[in-house]
């Protein structure tokens, strides 16, 4: 199954929730932002990837028997179909629902006489000074409009000339794409808001004085924003992605979308300026683009009608002003995310920072946010003597600059700061304390699924190990050192580490399965992936399926695998469960003959995860138990992959809390 295909199959789903009439109202206009947000990165990395290999006459076809050319045309049939759904449900469903609730998202023209003038003065005092007309002729050459960038294409002439001129206006960020009016203090008051890009097209004369104007349309642009870094050329690799984080929001435009009145003139001058063909263009009959309506979606005032608050729970062996390293001298803890509070895990890095007796902190940063409590207390740590080291990933897709700005402030309090292995992103979430105990120098460690990231760590689900097992932080400590030195990697016991040896002994345990059923033992395995893509674990777990091995995959986004196949996977089940947290553990469970191992890891089962990166996968051996239980039960939320539709619905009733 075509990875990009199945990709817009779980954006369907992603959809399918704003559709979803049970949803509360606001938690489905977040869906549908979420939705474009998501096609947004698809274009701009996926999509364009695949006009470049068309642009080079590659003939390659992968492992689906698609060519280039010919996926392209699936991926952007699929994409109308869907972004056609998205606006219809905009239109016919969400806008009624919210004016039912006194919510109101309006055009310039359905403003009364009074709403019009305030909204003409906002537009004179607030907007206008921030407008920069690019007037576009022999001597003005076409603007280079960054990516995501929001614009009006204006047509004027001159009371004595007939010739067209044209301007391009850019929307400014600075300013809130989708405005609030002013309403009135009683609770009936209605809540009315408007477009920044309807408001300048209205008033867009006055940028024009003297002209006449022959129409001005709204468009957006979607650029490549995949970062092209040679590491082992690069001397500075900080100072070489600086360069290349300018230059990639300017690269070729993929994606050009376009107000649904738009004329055939207009699009076919904006197609040329951007060198992109009409299969490129997508024409909106509402806002260019969905994630406009956040500040709706995050306006407080509209909680009856979202989910209900969630607060997440503290783990009871880890009580407020708990000594953290005296309880995990006595067990491990075991925390899952985001039912499990976070907080706690920043805690632990808090109070290793200002423990007398903590001599060193280790710690990989792939993302984390841009008032990280976490990089806070790195930065104290160092400040007060501590041997800090910290292995940061400049290339975490869309988070490059703030991973800067942290590795600078980092440095600067003297920290070691690592940018990992030449070639190999550091993706795994590994953090390693060495504390002066009274009896020795003992390892503390936090492995996870998920990132050093307190506000994602409310929103998405994870897992997290704390733990001073002897074997298993010796194991942690090798892996910085293989990191930070070297040496080369000598071999874990227990943790998998790619690229070293991960996908070589997934695949020992999965025939170790097959080998089992075969011989008349438990056999089973159970995996929760954020996607399935390496076509050799795709061929084994065939193979296992043929043996009866009973397979159950909890796959999120992307599979490649078909399921439920006579003769092939009639034995592998599939689901993929989207919902109010973004599920984004990993977890692998192998029946091993009746004695199960059980692994957390930060990989997903893709090439680029075993052979690209630096990937972590720990087995968990107390509350192992509970992990598969939460694993096979599946949340109560699920749709299944089956057959050559990949799609389907279990009953209505079967929802999660």
């Amino acid at each position: 199954m075509n990875r990009e295909l199945s990709w817009l199959e779980f954006n369907r789903r992603v959809l399918e929730e704003a559709q979803d009439e049970r949803q509360p109202l606001i938690e489905r206009v977040k869906f549908l932002t979420i939705f474009s947000s998501n096609l947004d990165e698809f274009f701009e990395i996926r999509v364009a990837g695949i006009k470049q290999q068309i642009e080079s006459e590659t003939s390659d076809v992968g492992p689906d028997g698609l060519s280039p050319t010919e996926l392209f045309d699936r991926i952007q049939k699929t994409v109308r179909e869907l972004v056609a759904a998205q606006y219809a449900l905009w239109k016919n469903e969400l806008l009624p629902e919210l004016a039912k609730n006194g919510i109101y998202v309006r055009e310039i023209a359905e403003l009364p006489a009074k709403r019009a003038a305030w909204a003409h003065r906002y537009f004179q005092q607030e907007v206008f000074p921030m407008l920069t007309p690019l007037a576009v002729d022999a001597s003005h050459p076409f603007p280079h409009l960054l990516n995501r960038s929001h614009n009006l294409l204006v047509r004027a002439k001159t009371r004595r000339r007939g010739e067209p001129l044209h301007a391009i206006v850019q929307v400014p960020r600075a300013v809130s794409r989708l405005i609030l009016l002013p309403r009135g203090k009683g609770a009936d008051e209605p809540w009315e808001y408007i477009y920044l890009a309807s408001l300048i097209k209205q008033h867009i004369g006055e940028l024009f004085p003297g002209l006449i104007l022959d129409g001005a349309h709204a468009f957006r642009v979607t650029r490549n924003s995949d970062l092209y870094i040679d590491d082992e050329e690069a001397e500075n690799l900080l100072r070489t992605i600086e360069q290349e984080l300018r230059r990639s929001s300017r690269g070729n435009a993929v994606r050009l979308e376009v107000e649904a009145d738009c004329p055939k003139d207009f699009l076919e001058l904006l197609l040329r300026f951007f060198n992109l063909s009409e299969a490129d263009a997508y024409k909106l009959d509402g806002p260019l683009s969905m994630t406009h309506l956040a500040p709706l979606v995050a306006n407080d005032a509209f909680g009856k009608l979202k989910d209900r608050p969630f607060q997440p729970a503290r783990d009871p062996s880890l009580p407020p002003h708990a000594d953290f390293f005296e309880v995990l001298r006595r067990q491990d803890v075991l925390l899952h995310h985001p039912y499990d509070s976070f907080d706690q895990v920043v805690e632990f890095i808090e109070k290793a920072a200002t423990d007398p007796q903590v001599l060193a902190i280790k710690i990989t940063l792939y993302r984390t946010s841009g008032d990280s409590p976490v990089v806070e207390a790195l930065i104290d740590a160092a400040n007060a003597g501590k041997q800090v080291t910290a292995i940061v990933e400049l290339r975490a897709r869309f988070d490059e600059a703030t991973n800067i700005q942290w590795a600078r402030r980092l440095e600067e309090a003297g920290a070691h700061v690592i940018y990992g292995v030449v070639g190999l992103k550091t993706h795994c979430k590994a953090l390693l304390i060495v504390r002066r105990d009274a009896d020795r120098l003992r390892h503390y460690v936090h492995l996870g699924t998920g990132n050093y990231h307190p506000r994602t760590a409310r929103i998405y689900t994870d897992w997290s190990l704390l733990s001073s097992e002897p074997q298993l932080t010796e194991e942690v400590a090798t892996v910085f050192n293989t990191l930070t030195g070297l040496a080369g990697y000598p071999g874990l016991k227990k943790s998998m580490v790619a690229p070293f040896d991960m996908h070589s002994r997934l695949i020992q345990l999965i025939e170790r399965e097959r080998d089992n059923a075969r011989a008349g033992k438990p056999a089973r395995i159970v995996a929760k992936l954020n996607a399935l893509v390496d076509q050799e674990i795709i061929e084994k777990l065939y193979e296992a399926s043929c043996s009866d091995v009973s397979i159950d995959l909890i796959v999120r986004g992307i599979c490649c695998l078909r399921p439920k196949i006579p003769g092939l996977s009639e034995n592998i089940r599939v689901i993929s469960i989207v919902g109010r947290f973004l599920e984004h553990s990993r977890i692998h469970h192998f029946e091993n003959g009746g004695d199960p191992l059980v692994y957390l890891s930060s990989a997903d089962w893709m090439p680029r995860n075993f052979f690209r990166r630096i990937e972590v996968a720990f087995p968990i051996e107390t509350g192992a138990v509970a992990i598969s239980g939460s694993v096979t039960r599946a949340h109560k939320k699920t749709q299944w992959l089956e057959e050559k539709t990949a799609r389907g619905q279990i009953s209505s009733d079967q929802r999660s809390a």
